[in-house]
């Protein structure tokens, strides 16, 4: 099909440039963007019948990680230490 009609994954590393100036930037494209991502997440990890607790466990250590990620330097500077 058209460029601007393919997902990420089938676009070749040649035709990415073009691909990325098919996109909508703006700040109601990236929300959207954020809120198409988010459903499919939650379709196809959360919201099925006989599912397991994979979904939440994969969000809850994704939050995990970011939350270290944002106080890796507050972390870094209380390590333990010897006083003396």
């Amino acid at each position: 099909g058209p460029l601007s009609e393919r997902r990420l994954l089938d676009v070749r590393l040649g035709e990415l440039p073009a691909w990325l100036a098919t996109r909508d930037l703006s700040p109601r494209g990236l929300l959207g963007g954020m809120q198409k991502a988010w459903s499919s997440y939650y379709d196809r990890y959360i919201n099925v019948r006989r599912g397991g607790p994979a979904g939440i466990s994969m969000l809850l250590a994704g939050y995990c990680l970011l939350g270290y990620g944002w106080n890796y330097q507050h972390i870094k500077r209380h390590r333990w230490r010897k006083y003396h």
